[in-house]
Parts: C-alpha cells; sequence; structure tokens
C-alpha cells in the first residue's frame, strides 16, 4: 500500500473469533507507522465463530521527519480473555517521497567599490535527500557571480550555507552609486531522479549589489575649488607679487643713488616751468569737489655721457570722492625724456578710474579697484620732447582703507615714471 505524506489513505482488517466464548478485542497500530496511524473501530466484541472487518487509517504528515520509502505496518490484536493468544498480523506501506526545498539569501542588498560577499541559505524539507547545485545569473554582462561550494547534498531536514561573492567587471571611477540586480537560483536534484516527481525544481532568490564611485561627488568638488585657485594664483596674485617685489626693488635702487648725483636730476614743474623747477601743484582744476593733485617730482643721476642721464618722476594725486583731478610732469626746457618704466601704486584699494598719457597720447586706463600695484616696461624707450607732460587723470569713485584700518577721505594714487633724459640736438 503507498500513501503520500500530507494525504490519507486506508487498509482494512478481519478479526475472527475463533474461539468458544464470547471475546472482546483491542486493536493497535504498532511500529514506525504509529505515530500516524489509527484503527477504528478499536475495539470490538465477538461471538465465536463470527467476525468483523476494521479500517486501518494511515496519514503519515509532510514532514522530512516521515522518510520515503518502505515502511512496515503492524496491528496488535490483544484478546481479552486470552490475552497470551495476541496477534501482530504486520503490512509494508510505501510512503510517497515529496520534494520541498526552501533557499534565502542574506542580505538582500549590499554596497561596494568592485564587489560584496552574500550568503545563501538552504534547508531540505522534502523526505528524500537530494543534489542542490547553485547559479547566479544577470540581465547585463556586468557582474560576475560564483558560489562556494556549487554544490551540496543535503538529508532530509538538513539545513547548509553556500556563500555567494559577487564581482563587478570594472570600477566606476566618478558619478552617482549604480545598482545591479541580479538572481541565485538553487536548484534540486533528487537521489535517483525516477523517485521524486518534483525533481529539478530551482528557488529563485533575488539581491541587488549597489556599486559605488571610488571618488565621492565631494571630492570632485574639492578638486575644482583647489584647481580654481590654482588658476587665480598664476592668474592674479603672483602677477601682482612680482610687480611689487620690482617696485620695492626700484624703489631701493633710488634710496642708495647718492645726493650729488641727485641734484642734477630734472624736476617736472606743475606750471610748465622752463627750468623743470616745478611748484609742487597739479595742473588744471579739478571736476568736482574735495581732492588735490601734486605735480611731478624728477630726480635724474648724472651718470650719463654727451647731455643724457637716468631719470625718475614721481606724479603723486589726490582726489576727493566723486571728483577728478590730474597730476602732471612736464619735460624741461631743452630736454627729450625717455620713458622705459612706469610703475602706478594705489595702496589704499580705492574704486575708480586712472587715465595715463604721455602728452596727447593715452598709454592706458585702468580701473582702481583691479589693482594695488602695477607696472610696464618697454624696451625701445618712449621720448616725450620737451614742455610735453606726463599725466596722471585720476576719477575717484571710492575711498579705499589702507593699513591703518581706517577708511581714506581721499583717493590717493601714486605713478612714477622712469627713464633717459638727454639734452635736444642742436
Amino acid at each position: 500500500m503507498t500513501v503520500s505524506p500530507g494525504a490519507e489513505a486506508t487498509t482494512t482488517l478481519t478479526v475472527r473469533n475463533d474461539g468458544d466464548i464470547v471475546e472482546a478485542y483491542t486493536l493497535e497500530v504498532v511500529g514506525d507507522c504509529a505515530a500516524w496511524s489509527t484503527v477504528e473501530p478499536a475495539r470490538v466484541s465477538l461471538y465465536p465463530g463470527t467476525s468483523e472487518v476494521v479500517t486501518v487509517r494511515l496519514a503519515p504528515p509532510r514532514s522530512h521527519e516521515v522518510r520515503a520509502g518502505e515502511i512496515p505496518l503492524g496491528v496488535r490484536v490483544l484478546p481479552t480473555e486470552h490475552p497470551e493468544s495476541v496477534a501482530v498480523p504486520e503490512a509494508t506501506v510505501v510512503v510517497a517521497p515529496f520534494h520541498e526545498l526552501r533557499a534565502e539569501l542574506d542580505p538582500r542588498r549590499r554596497s561596494g567599490w568592485l564587489g560584496a560577499r552574500f550568503r545563501t541559505s538552504v534547508q531540505n524539507r522534502g523526505n528524500t535527500a537530494v543534489d542542490v547545485s547553485f547559479a547566479g545569473k544577470q540581465a547585463g554582462e556586468e557582474l560576475r557571480l560564483a558560489f562556494t561550494p556549487g554544490q551540496r547534498r543535503l538529508e532530509p531536514g538538513e539545513s547548509a550555507e553556500v556563500g555567494l561573492r559577487i564581482r563587478a567587471r570594472k570600477l566606476i571611477w566618478f558619478g552617482k552609486p549604480v545598482t545591479w540586480p541580479f538572481e541565485a537560483e538553487a536548484t534540486e536534484g533528487a537521489e535517483r531522479d525516477t523517485d521524486v516527481e518534483q525533481a529539478g525544481r530551482s528557488e529563485t532568490l533575488p539581491g541587488e549589489f549597489a556599486q559605488l564611485p571610488v571618488l565621492p561627488r565631494w571630492l570632485l568638488i574639492v578638486l575644482a575649488a583647489l584647481l580654481a585657485l590654482l588658476l587665480a594664483w598664476f592668474a592674479l596674485v603672483r602677477p601682482a607679487v612680482r610687480s611689487t617685489a620690482k617696485q620695492a626693488a626700484h624703489e631701493a635702487a633710488q634710496e642708495k643713488t647718492p645726493p650729488g648725483d641727485r641734484q642734477g636730476s630734472a624736476t617736472g614743474g606743475g606750471t610748465g616751468d622752463p627750468g623743470g623747477q616745478g611748484d609742487g601743484k597739479g595742473q588744471g582744476k579739478p571736476n568736482g569737489s574735495g581732492g588735490s593733485g601734486s605735480g611731478g617730482s624728477g630726480s635724474g643721476s648724472g651718470g650719463g655721457t654727451g647731455g643724457t642721464e637716468q631719470s625718475s618722476a614721481t606724479i603723486d594725486v589726490q582726489t576727493g570722492s566723486g571728483a577728478q583731478k590730474k597730476g602732471i610732469y612736464r619735460v624741461p626746457q631743452g630736454k627729450v625724456f625717455g620713458i622705459t618704466d612706469i610703475v602706478v601704486a594705489n595702496f589704499q584699494g580705492d574704486e575708480g578710474v586712472l587715465t595715463i598719457s604721455f602728452g596727447k597720447r593715452k598709454i592706458t586706463t585702468i580701473a582702481l579697484e583691479t589693482f594695488r600695484n602695477q607696472d610696464y616696461h618697454w624696451v625701445t624707450p618712449i621720448e616725450i620732447q620737451e614742455n610735453d607732460t606726463v599725466t596722471a587723470s585720476v576719477t575717484c569713485a571710492k575711498p579705499g582703507t589702507p593699513a591703518t584700518g581706517t577708511q581714506a577721505s581721499e583717493c590717493h594714487q601714486v605713478l612714477n615714471v622712469s627713464g633717459v633724459l638727454s639734452d635736444l640736438a642742436p
């Protein structure tokens, strides 16, 4: 007789009284089937020479504890009056195999730069031994999946854990994390495939691998900021530092010139004094209120020959807010001034516009707020003829704040021009 776990089957047993008295019989299932078998009725009374048919009901549970295969069935028939005449008729019950596999992926989601490890738990809840093989699959080719070990043999009720290693085929250097879904599959096979009707059934376990970029987004922002600072250094700060250094070197050279050599220097007058002796006042009237412009003061070293000497002049312009003021240096009578260098100082950080002109020629116009110190140099001197002027015109928009920390009441710019002062050819 064959019975399937979780189902019910019946068989019959005939009990006969061959004695000469009335006898009562107690019936009980014994052996491995006793836990899930019953006899109905469990007690019968028979007159001599009579018999009765009883039903043996078999209901094995769907559990791995009831192994598939042949199980002996015994029914003990115990007479009440003559217990020594007990009988145990036997039969064989064939429990049909069933297959039930439970698998679980832990955890369902992991993250990493290049790979991650998962754990697959599997339990054989069937009543026959199975070989379980493991495989992984992914929609694309971005991941490689490997199980360790790739196959396990499980007895009924036995559990096992199998490692799963996920590895991406390439790194993600920048950008957002990418989620790769995949499936782990546990496929079961029976001890003998012909014995298990559900052999080859598989359990699919979905999972996800979140691949993280090697360099996070905030690091890109930091690198971009550092690059911007580096460009600002080379474009703005470094030229200003070099200009300040050149100006300091020039001023140091002027300070080292002996006083006797400076007595014959050319002097620029604000009123165009032919002798080159200026009165120290600015030329022209301001276009607005406030501020004052001083005329250029010139100095020269007598180291030249044939009426030629190195010379420099300084123009100091102070201008009230909203006003315009000019400071000039006039080339002395009978001289030609070949300008090779100019240095402009905006040491207060004023805001406004500065225009530099040589005679009627405009050299440059600069926004004051774009610099503190600026210098220009020429290999071939720019010649300014006698009585022509070097003009620094300042339009003050807003006075700045000097090193004292108190905002100035006027804009203050200083222009130094240097070159060769020569006699006019006769």
